[in-house]
Order: structure tokens, then sequence, then C-alpha cells
């Protein structure tokens, strides 16, 4: 483990006392009705689809537990993690006390940051020794997508297995990246360790495993923890909703299958009957998410589970925290920045129920601004549970609808299309990039070519080498590589999988487009998918958000990003937005009033050009729907 993880040099906590003004009365009230919180192990894995809250009960747990008087240490395994924007500090990749909560610490694992500190480890030591060229060939091994993710996992493992941590900490709690992203994190140091059991062979991957093999009793011991149950619980967190509880159940049966048996399951986001009052959007959206619990999969009935109401505030600092898991949280004592009331300082008494904010800013505007260039790549970019895929399928659908050929395709190991779609539509086909399905056609293409004239021990080799983890990573950057290459015909619409692992795979796309760029030399008569990423007459990238701190400081990090690669993003799609809806509930409104100085900020500071997408009662399903979508 690297030192900055040091519990001795990155903070002082000297005792199990809490400083919090709340009663341990009011604490142990809570964990008596959480069921997931009571007698909680050591290690506390939150995960679950994008954007259902994961972070948010992460943290509150994690504050929960330090009040209780224990030490807690609050991990983000996302790339894309922002527990320092939920305490309104700056974390980073290093353990950091947490000055407002007495007894908790956090860290935010970031991959590239972890990935230098790999490569330092296994290169440093070859410097002066091997000639020069050996070691920049060293460092071109270790330059891609494949290293990050080794070193982020390399350092995860080690939060499992390190005594000192474990030895100093009570509770180490996850805050995972997004579904998808989760599950192959938590599948990986079975398939490292097995693979190195077997020997790693001929190795397209070699440097990265040269500094693997030393950590193999670390993987063996990360396996057991995680398949303790008394060690380890898992907290699956899911919106009241028909496709994320389906999902759920899916990651429920994924993770059982590698040893995470003890799972809990969290409901998230509930709306309060006793806010409905006459409101038909309220009305609608309370239906919608009994409907959908009333109907939940067979595979996650047997779960301990735990609802949680929607507030009308946001999840930021300490004291918000705090009150996440109260039953009732009353309006003479707010949490939001502007006080919860019926009353809107912009609205009359007669004008109540109109939309807090009007716009002329539609899809429908984005989409005819896209469709006049006939064919390109549009790809949708941001933070899990924005709204990507819906976003996709509708601006898919009204440029088929137009007449225009569309590929609509999906680079998230979660996302399913068809359901969005829920049925064929003329002009478009559908496709995802599956992981699985893709590892095995490019094994089988290795197999063909490369392994076409070997012998029989060094096809073996090469069968062996293909089974390295790795390679999963190599297959979607070459099916994400082949379906761009289709934009220069036709339109492709592409929902990318969330932040942090879309930024990983164009990593990749950067690190071919440098190899490239390497041998041709001088030759400039080449073309990578980088390249076509940065020619906005080829590429449209439109950032999605929520009118939300967390979803939009996100989604500026991921602006910010793409610029240093190159790559301007075209638009931002403000989704789901309650300010331009019409309704009297008064938790919806203020919820509404909190979004206007958000909205402000991404037009001001962000984008030259925006859609606001008002919150729908329904989720947009079928062509119909995602047709009325693109025309508001």
């Amino acid at each position: 483990m690297d030192k900055k993880i040091d519990t001795t040099k990155s903070h002082n906590i000297t005792g199990s006392t809490s400083s919090s003004k709340h009663s341990n009365t009011h604490l142990n009230q809570i964990t008596n009705l959480m069921k997931f919180i009571n007698i909680p192990p050591r290690f506390m894995f939150f995960t679950g689809k994008g954007g259902v809250g994961k972070t948010s009960i992460a943290c509150a747990t994690a504050v929960y537990l330090a009040e209780n008087g224990k030490r807690v240490l609050l991990v983000s395994t996302d790339p894309a993690s922002n527990i320092g924007q939920v305490f309104c500090t700056t974390i980073g990749n290093k353990i950091t006390q947490l000055s407002n909560v007495k007894g908790l610490a956090a860290l935010e694992i970031d991959p590239e940051a972890a990935a230098q500190v790999y490569r330092n480890r296994i290169v440093e030591p070859a410097r002066g020794v091997l000639p020069e060229d050996v070691v920049r060939g060293m460092e071109e091994q270790l330059s891609g997508a494949c290293t990050t993710e080794i070193a982020a996992f390399d350092e995860f493992t080690s939060l499992l297995t390190d005594p000192t941590l474990v030895h100093y900490y009570d509770h180490i709690v996850f805050d995972t990246a997004p579904t998808g992203h989760t599950i192959r994190l938590l599948q990986l140091p079975k398939a490292w360790s097995g693979f190195l059991d077997k020997g790693k062979g001929n190795a397209s991957c070699l440097g990265p495993l040269a500094g693997l093999e030393k950590q193999h009793t670390q993987y063996k011991s990360a396996v057991d923890a995680l398949a303790d149950p008394a060690r380890t619980r898992l907290i699956l967190v899911a919106r009241a909703e028909t496709t994320t509880l389906r999902e759920v159940a899916h990651t429920h049966v994924e993770l059982a299958n590698v040893g995470l048996t003890k799972q809990y399951l969290v409901v998230n986001g509930i709306f309060p009957e006793q806010e409905i009052a006459d409101d038909r959007l309220a009305r609608a959206i309370y239906d919608n998410e009994q409907s959908a619990l009333a109907n939940i999969p067979n595979a996650l009935k047997s779960l301990p589970c735990d609802h949680i109401e929607l507030k009308p505030f946001n999840l930021i600092g300490a004291d918000a925290l705090r009150q996440l898991f109260a039953i009732r949280v009353t309006r003479q004592q707010p949490l939001s920045s502007r006080p919860v009331t019926d009353e809107f300082p912009s609205k009359s008494e007669a004008n109540k129920s109109a939309p807090i904010l009007s716009t002329s800013y539609t899809l429908s505007n984005l989409v005819n601004e896209i469709a006049e260039g006939g064919r390109g790549l549009v790809m949708l970019m941001g933070k899990g549970g924005v709204g990507k895929t819906t976003m996709a399928a509708a601006i898919a659908v009204a440029l088929a609808h137009r007449s225009l050929p569309v590929h609509l395709t999906t680079s998230d190991p979660a996302g399913d299309m068809c359901e969005t779609l829920a049925e064929k539509i003329e002009n478009l086909t559908v496709s995802n990039i599956n992981p699985a399905i893709e590892t095995e056609r490019y094994r089988q293409h290795v197999l063909t070519t490369k392994g076409a004239n070997l012998s029989q021990e060094e096809r073996a080799l090469l069968e062996e080498d293909l089974r390295s983890p790795c390679t999963e990573e190599i297959a979607v950057f070459s099916a994400f590589s082949r379906i761009i290459r289709e934009a220069g015909k036709k339109f492709v619409v592409m929902d990318t999988a969330p932040t942090g692992h879309t930024l990983l795979l164009l990593d990749a796309t950067g690190a071919y487009h440098k190899e490239i760029a390497r041998q041709m030399g001088a030759n400039k008569n080449f073309s990578t998918p980088m390249m076509r990423l940065q020619d906005p007459k080829q590429t449209k990238i439109l950032i999605v958000t929520l009118a939300e701190t967390t979803p939009i400081l996100e989604a500026a990090h991921l602006q910010s990003e793409l610029h240093r690669a190159g790559i301007k993003p075209w638009a931002w799609i403000v989704n789901n937005s309650l300010a331009a809806v019409t309704t009297t509930s008064p938790l919806l409104r203020n919820r509404a009033t909190n979004e206007l100085p958000k909205i402000d900020a991404i037009t001001t500071k962000y984008a030259s050009r925006y859609a606001i997408v008002p919150l729908l009662s329904e989720t947009p399903v079928g062509a119909e729907h995602l047709l009325q979508l693109s025309s508001k």
C-alpha cells in the first residue's frame, strides 16, 4: 500500500467519542428503523444504478457510524467520485480526516493517480540499470487503460487486506461506481487470482501484469474478505422504478455468484403520500412508485429492505446527511438554501401552479440542428442516472422519424435500449456493446488471425493470454472504434456509460491514437477514433445532467477532461427539470426553486447551447412517447 494511505501520517483520530450535537438516542432510533445499519460489519459496499443516491446514503451511513463512536473510513471507488463535494471539502487520493465529523476519514481512489504510482513502482527500479530504450518500452506498455484499471483495483484490494487499516478502522464504507463498473471491480479479485494461478502466458498486458504477480496473496485475501458475510455487507440502492428494480435484481444475482451473499436493499427517494394533495404530477409519481414496489422482482423479495423518503433539500453537508434517514423532516427546520414554503417570490397566488421556469430551449431545437448535418456521431455523456439512455433514444427516434438512417447503441454495461424503445422503428437499428460478447468475439478474431499458424504450444499460450481480464478492455475499445466508423455514412447515436467508465474508454482511445501517430511518424494520412471525436463536423458531444449540485459539478469536470483531450462538447441537456413543469406540490415546488441557480450556472458558465427537458409523469417508453419528449 502506498504511503498516501498511511493512517499515522494522513490524520489524527484520538478517541471514540462523538462530537455530534445529535444524541445517541436519536442515532439509535435510526438504526432501529434501518435494517442495513443494524450490527454493521467491517466492510459495507453501496452499489446500484447511477443516480439512485448511493453516494448520499454511503456518506450518511459513514456519518452515523462515526457519530456512534466508531472510527470510519469512507472510500469512493467511482472514477468520478463526488464525496468531497457532498462534504464541501477537498479529499482526493489520500486519507483525509473530515473536520466536521469526528472519527470519520475519507479517500477518493483516483485511477490516474493510482496508475502513476503503479507505473513508478515497476519502472523506477529499472532506471539507470536497463538501457533507456528498454525503460521507454516499459513505460509504453504501462500507458493504457488496462494499467489504469489494474492499479485502481490493486488499491481497492489493499483496503480490504492491509492489516494497519483493518486494525485501525472499525468500519470501511465503500461508495462504488455505477452497477456495471462495480460488478467488474468486485469480480476482479477472483478473476486475477485465478488468472495468476494458471500463469499469465505471453501477455498482451505483460507490462501491467509485472506488478500484479507480487500481489497474488493480497488478491486471494480480498476474495476471502468479500465472500465472508461476517466481514462484508452489500447494500443495493435503487429507486422505486420498474427498470431500476429489475436491474438491481440482476446485480443481486451477479454479485451473489461472486461470493457477496450478505445483501440488503434500500429503495431511496420515495415520494411521501402526505405530499400528494390534489397535484396531478405528484399523484402520478406516487402511483408509479407504489406500482413498482408492489411488483418488485422475485429475486429481491427475500432481501431485508429499507425505504427512504424523498427530501425537499439537497444532500450537501453533514447536517443534511444527518436528516437523510429521518422519517419526517419538519417544515419549520428546512435544510435547503431557500425556505420550504408554498409561496415563491416570483409567482403570484393566482399563478402558483405555473412552471417556475419558462424556456424556449427545447430538445426539439437540438434535434433540428443535429439533423441538418445528415450524418455523424452523437454521443451522450454524463453522470449515471441523469437520463442519458432516454435522451439518446429520444434523439435517435426523432432523427429516424425524419427518414434519416440511425444506429442507436450504448457502451454502458448496464444499459438496455430495447426496454426504452419497446418496439422496432423504421430507419433505426439498435445494438449494445456487451462486454462479454465483445470479449469472446475479440478472442475468436485473435485466434483465427494471430493464432492461425502457431504451434500447439504457442496457441495454448495465446489462449491463456486471452483469458486475462485485460482482454475485456481491449475488446470493448475495438467494438467502440468499429461502431463510430459507421458515422461517416449515417447517424450513430451513442448512450455512453456513466462518466468515470466513459473517461477510461476515452483514455484507451487516446492511448491508441498516440501509438498510431508514433508508428506513422511524418505520414499524416491516417485517421483514428480520437481524431473523429475531436472533429466537430463529425461528432457532437451532448452532456446530460440534472439541475442538482453534484451532477452539474461532475458534468463540469467531464467537460474539462474532454477539453484537455481536444474534444469540445456541443451542447448540454438539463433533464427531468421540476422548474419547467406545472405543479402545486410544496415539496416539488421547493425542489423546483432550488433548481434555478443551478440552471443559471449551466447557461452562464458552461454551455452556449442547451435544452431543458421537464420531468414527465411517466417514464417515456416507446416511439410515441419518445417523439413527444423530443418535441418539448
